[in-house]
């Protein structure tokens, strides 16, 4: 069965929750019916925009999903600032992001971090959009590969075949990332095609074909078609294109 593209739109930290409402509106406003059919579409607000966006979907009957930017892997306790899985679930999160490249980088996120957040969130019942990505300065000294790959096996240490297969990787070359450079459509689907096979070793070749891998780097509708085109690329992880409304629609019906 040929996977189902996703769209996913991580609006970062923008948008007060009236503007979240104008936005998650003016989507909806775009659907149309024919588009799960061929296309999974999620979008990524700060925390205080979750709940009134996903009032606006469930109000429209959009199907659409919401998901989070970021959770931490404990259900409850004294950690001051952060945010559980079963505080996003009963807002009616589908999912995660975990790992993006900002959490990495300016909040010391590690691998270790990463794994415990995609097994809260597979044992919470929701999936994990897991981002692995290079630097600069890695793609210069040509480990790629297996530095990504590496990020790949530790995210998901231990997790189930079963549980695995409905997460979502997404790569993002870092140096791609909110610089307008983006990289080819043939250097983004060989790294992909190296994210698929290790999930082929970690979990068997049925579980990594139903596995989406997602491009996170600077997708827009002007690149969208050549990335998309690629046998390993499934949809991207989105952030300045999905911040409006009509470019964020011009790269879901590139899906369709």
């Amino acid at each position: 069965m040929a996977r189902k593209p996703m769209m996913a739109g991580n609006w970062k930290m923008n948008n007060t929750v009236g503007e979240a409402v104008v936005l998650t509106q003016e989507i909806s406003n775009q659907y149309e019916k024919e588009w799960p059919e061929s296309v999974e579409i999620v979008i990524c607000p700060p925390y205080v925009d979750l709940k009134p966006a996903k009032t606006v979907l469930d109000f429209d009957k959009t199907k659409i999903a919401v998901g989070a930017q970021n959770v931490y892997w404990e259900s409850k306790g004294a950690y001051t600032g952060e945010i559980s899985v079963p505080m996003i679930k009963e807002i009616g999160c589908a999912c995660s992001i975990v790992g993006h490249s900002e959490r990495r980088e300016l909040f010391g996120e590690t691998n270790e971090d990463v794994n415990r957040k995609v097994k809260a969130l597979v044992e919470g019942g929701l999936y994990a959009i897991v981002c692995v990505g290079e630097s600069l300065a890695v793609r210069d000294e040509g480990t790629t590969d297996e530095y990504v790959t590496a990020q790949v096996r530790a995210a998901f240490a231990g997790v189930d075949a079963s549980d695995a297969a409905g997460c979502v990787v997404a790569y993002e070359p870092i140096w791609a990332i909110g610089t307008g450079r983006t990289a080819t459509p043939e250097q983004a689907e060989a790294v992909c095609a190296a994210i698929r096979a290790t999930l082929a070793e970690l979990f068997g070749g049925e579980a990594a074909e139903e596995m989406r891998v997602l491009y996170g780097g600077s997708m827009n509708p002007g690149n969208v078609e050549g990335l998309l085109a690629q046998p390993n690329i499934d949809g991207g992880l989105i952030g300045g294109a999905s911040l409006k409304c009509e470019s964020f629609v011009q790269l879901i019906e590139a899906c369709l």
